[in-house]
C-alpha cells in the first residue's frame, strides 16, 4: 500500500482530463428575443422562413398563452392570405406521395413559383410521436430557396389531419406562397378534412397492385379534381396505362361534381420526372374553369363557414371536458355503466344536463 503512493510506482493513477461541460457556457447565456406579434406578423410578410415555422408552432401549439397569441398572429395575416392556389394531394401509403410532391414541386419552382409543402405525419396511438420525416425523403425540395417543407404531427385528429392545418395554409400564403401542397397521411378518412380546406384534390393512384377499381372507396374518387397513375415507368408502363384506362371508364359512372368540371386520369413517373407539366396544366386549367363559374369563390366561402364551425365543436369539447364537474360525473357514471345498472345514453344525458347548468 506505502509503494503504490510513490510516484513512481505502476499502481498510481492520473488524474486524466476533466471533462468539459455538455452545453457551451457562452450559448447559455445567449438567449432568443422574444418576438411579438407584431414582429411576427412582420416577419411572416417578408417571407421570414424561420419565423413562418415558429408562427406555425405557436399555431399547433395548445397552450393557452400561445393559443391567445397565434389568433393575434392569424387576424394580423388574414388580410394578406387567400391569393395562392390549394392542393390537396393523397393516396395509399406506398403510392409515392413524397416523391410525387418532391418531382412536381421541383418542376413548380423551376417556372417560378413558391411552393409550401404541409405534410401530415401520422401519430402512433401508444407513444404519441411521430417520425416527421419528410423533409428526409424531399432531400432536393428540401434545399430549394423557394420550396418550404413543414411536417406537422396528426396528434391524433380525424383520419391523421393536424388541427391546425388550416390556419397553417393562411400563414403560408401571407408569406407570400403562390402554391401550397397538403399532404395527407392516406389512410381513408383524413381525404374528408383535407378537401374541406383545400381548392383542388389530387389523388394518386398505383397501377398493378391488384383490382384497380376495387384500390380505393368510391366516395375518395367522387372527390378527386384528377386522378394521377404513379410509378408509370419501367416494366409498369403497360399497366398504368391499362389502369387509366379503367379509371377513365369508372369516373363517367359517378355523378356530375358541383364545379362542372370533369375528372381526368394522366399518368406521371415521379423518377423519370415524367408528366408533371401536364398535371399542372390541369391544375391551372381548374382553377380558370372554377374561377370564370364562380365556383372557386363559392367553395372558400363554404369552407370558410365550415371551419367555424369546427371551431366551435371544438371549443365546446374543450370546456366540456376541461370542466371539474363534468369530469367527477364522467368517473362516476363511468362505473355505473360497466355495472349495468344505467344505461349510456342516460348517464351521458344527465352529464349534459349538469354540463349545461354548471359551465365553466
Amino acid at each position: 500500500m506505502e509503494e503504490s503512493k510513490l510516484p513512481n510506482s505502476a499502481l498510481s493513477v492520473s488524474k486524466g482530463v476533466p471533462q468539459p461541460p455538455s452545453v457551451n457556457p457562452r450559448l447559455q447565456k445567449i438567449k432568443r428575443r422574444q418576438l411579438s406579434t407584431s414582429d411576427y406578423i412582420t416577419g411572416i410578410r417578408n417571407g421570414d422562413r424561420s419565423i413562418l415555422g415558429q408562427a406555425i408552432t405557436i399555431v399547433e401549439s395548445n397552450l393557452p398563452q400561445h393559443v391567445i397569441e397565434s389568433r393575434s398572429i392569424i387576424e394580423g395575416c388574414l388580410p394578406y392570405s387567400g391569393n395562392s392556389l390549394r392542393i390537396g394531394i393523397t393516396g395509399v401509403p406506398g403510392v409515392g406521395k413524397s416523391s410525387f410532391i418532391e418531382s412536381m414541386g421541383t418542376y413548380i419552382t423551376g417556372i417560378g413559383k413558391k411552393l409550401a409543402v404541409l405534410a401530415i405525419d401520422p401519430s402512433s396511438d401508444r407513444s404519441k410521436g411521430s417520425i416527421l420525416g419528410d423533409k428526409t425523403r424531399m432531400e432536393t425540395l428540401s434545399a430549394n430557396d423557394r420550396a418550404f417543407i413543414r411536417p406537422s404531427p396528426s396528434a391524433g385528429t380525424l383520419g391523421g389531419v393536424a388541427r391546425k392545418t388550416r390556419e397553417s395554409i393562411l400563414l403560408c400564403e401571407a408569406a407570400g406562397f403562390d402554391v401550397v401542397f397538403v399532404e395527407t397521411v392516406g389512410v381513408g378518412q383524413s381525404e374528408i378534412a383535407v378537401h374541406s380546406m383545400v381548392d383542388f384534390f389530387l389523388l394518386l393512384m398505383l397501377a398493378g397492385a391488384g383490382d384497380e377499381l376495387q384500390g380505393i372507396k368510391r366516395g375518395i374518387m367522387e372527390m378527386a379534381d384528377l386522378l394521377a397513375i404513379t410509378k408509370a415507368d419501367g416494366s409498369n408502363q403497360d399497366n398504368a396505362q391499362r389502369a387509366r384506362a379503367e379509371y377513365s371508364s369508372a369516373l363517367h359512372l359517378f355523378p356530375a361534381s358541383d364545379s362542372g368540371w370533369v375528372p381526368e386520369v394522366v399518368t406521371c413517373s415521379s423518377h423519370r420526372n415524367e408528366g408533371m407539366a401536364a398535371i399542372w396544366d390541369k391544375m391551372n386549367a381548374y382553377h380558370e374553369f372554377t374561377t370564370a363559374n364562380w365556383y372557386f369563390q363559392k367553395r372558400r366561402n363554404k369552407q370558410s363557414l365550415y371551419w367555424m364551425n369546427e371551431s366551435i365543436e371544438e371549443g365546446l369539447k374543450a370546456n366540456f371536458f376541461g370542466n371539474s364537474g363534468v369530469n367527477s360525473l364522467l368517473e362516476t357514471y363511468r362505473n355505473d355503466v360497466l355495472d349495468n345498472s344505467i344505461s349510456p345514453f342516460t348517464a351521458a344525458q344527465r352529464i349534459l344536463e349538469f354540463y349545461f347548468k354548471n359551465p365553466l
